[in-house]
């Protein structure tokens, strides 16, 4: 699935299961508590946390949680993820053409 047929999948299940989008606000909001939940998660897979009995190593459930806020949002304020992806690769990779290579923290 493309990014764009991410958009419009989402777009057609709001549109037939959800009503409507929530506010941007409310949206926004949602993304930062689906962000705390993915947070939660990497620190007991990857941190010094662990897991309360009964809880599950959902990382990806909880990425896709991330995307899905992320998509409705631009959706509702028309972005195209697609072609901001793109504008984003070119100016990382013009910014940052030698930066990384170059920086002796990450050659450990």
């Amino acid at each position: 699935m493309t990014i764009k047929e991410a958009q419009e999948t989402v777009d057609q299940w709001v549109r037939t299961y959800g009503v409507r989008y929530f506010s941007e606000l409310t949206n926004m909001a949602c993304l930062t508590e689906e962000v705390g939940e993915l947070a939660r998660v990497m620190a007991r897979l990857y941190g010094d946390q662990s897991f309360k009995e009964g809880e599950s190593p959902n990382l990806g459930e909880e990425m896709a949680d991330v995307l899905w806020v992320l998509l409705c949002l631009a959706n509702q304020t028309g972005v195209d993820l697609t072609d901001e992806f793109s504008k984003s690769m070119m100016k990382k990779t013009k910014r940052d053409a030698s930066r990384h290579r170059d920086n002796p923290k990450l050659r450990t």
